[in-house]
């Protein structure tokens, strides 16, 4: 999984991840200023980034959506056959259980109805499925390895020393090579 996420890097409109390339080859087309779904329908694709933001929602940090966490799982089913009827079967049967309870498709519901027909699934293979790949895709980000601190994004001039030198547990260790 993690390696198809090092692919992404490549794939058009997918500019918000870390292994994104961040410079534009001279064999490459620059990335599209808006992202057009690959494996969902454009309604599905409207229900994925909802379901998302709704799992990881925008508040004092940026959600899902500002992630592109929408883009990530699109680009995820549409490379993997096995997920890809789960998704599907699982956004048909979330739309008519919405439109059975309140008469509207996901999308078109009130926060508090999508989060009430949300609670009763909380079981759900689909929501478990939903779930695991909003965090997946929300923490390979730039913005979810930023709320992270992750120091893999830092470039240092130098690599930083130990901050604790004096440890009598670092004793027995080798002095840098380099």
């Amino acid at each position: 999984m993690l390696a198809k996420v090092a692919v992404m890097g490549q794939f058009p409109g997918f500019s918000r991840w870390v292994c994104a390339a961040e410079h534009v080859h001279e064999s490459s087309q620059p990335r599209p200023s808006s992202y057009h779904p690959q494996f969902f329908t454009a309604a599905e694709y409207a229900t994925i980034d909802e379901l998302s933001e709704l799992i990881i929602p925008a508040d004092e940090s940026p959600g899902a959506r500002e992630a592109g966490v929408a883009e990530f799982i699109d680009f995820m089913t549409a490379s993997d056959s096995e997920i890809q009827y789960p998704f599907r079967t699982g956004l048909t049967t979330l739309d008519a259980s919405a439109i059975q309870k309140y008469g509207s498709s996901f999308v078109n519901l009130r926060e508090a109805q999508q989060i009430e027909l949300l609670s009763s699934m909380t079981n759900d293979d689909f929501f478990k499925l939903i779930r695991e790949y909003t965090v997946m895709g929300y923490y390979t980000s730039r913005i979810g390895l930023e709320e992270l601190n992750y120091p893999g994004l830092r470039i240092y001039s130098q690599s930083p020393a130990c901050p604790h030198k004096g440890d009598p547990e670092h004793k027995h260790l080798p002095p840098p090579r380099f």
